[in-house]
């Protein structure tokens, strides 16, 4: 399961696919304070990475990977 929906932020694990950009879209519009961690993804396709560019909820932990942190950060 590439998205934990945890009470306090959803957890974005592994390699995360283009299939699960609508529910995570869905429940960052449903959260009045929206945060995600990511400190343990290894990969987003770009249809979920548009979701958090433009949704922009808080980061709890960002990603390992270089590139996409730096794109995370820029963003806010």
């Amino acid at each position: 399961m590439p998205i934990r929906y945890l009470k306090k932020h959803a957890a974005l694990e592994g390699v995360v696919s283009a299939e699960e950009a609508e529910a995570l879209s869905n429940w960052i519009r449903e959260r009045r304070q929206p945060a995600v961690h990511l400190g343990r993804c290894d990969q987003v396709h770009s249809a979920v990475l548009q979701v958090l560019l433009a949704l922009k909820p808080r980061i709890v932990a960002a990603p390992s990977e270089r590139w996409l942190a730096q794109t995370l950060a820029a963003s806010t």
